[in-house]
């Protein structure tokens, strides 16, 4: 795909973002979120677990400010050993 159709989309700040992240225990998890994310107010849900429930997979939706607070939370969502993958 050349750079002339490649299309970045747009998102009107503020807005609710949800994040999907994949750990192996899920009390680990909801730890690390209430830790990073702190008295800012979200939502968190379970979506699904593997077939032996090795992985768990939550939702995570709160609003971003802008396109760098949206980068910021991943990041440092996505540095912290309880989670495997985030999306």
């Amino acid at each position: 795909m050349s750079d002339d159709t490649k299309q970045k989309v747009q998102l009107e700040y503020p807005c609710l973002w949800v994040y999907k992240i994949i750990g192996s225990n899920i009390d680990e998890m909801h730890r690390a979120v209430a830790e990073i994310i702190q008295d800012r107010h979200y939502t968190i849900s379970h979506s699904r677990s593997s077939e032996t429930a090795k992985y768990h997979c939550l939702n995570i939706e709160i609003s971003v400010e802008s396109d760098s607070h949206r980068t910021s939370l991943y990041e440092t969502l996505k540095a912290h050993r309880a989670f495997k993958l985030v999306l």
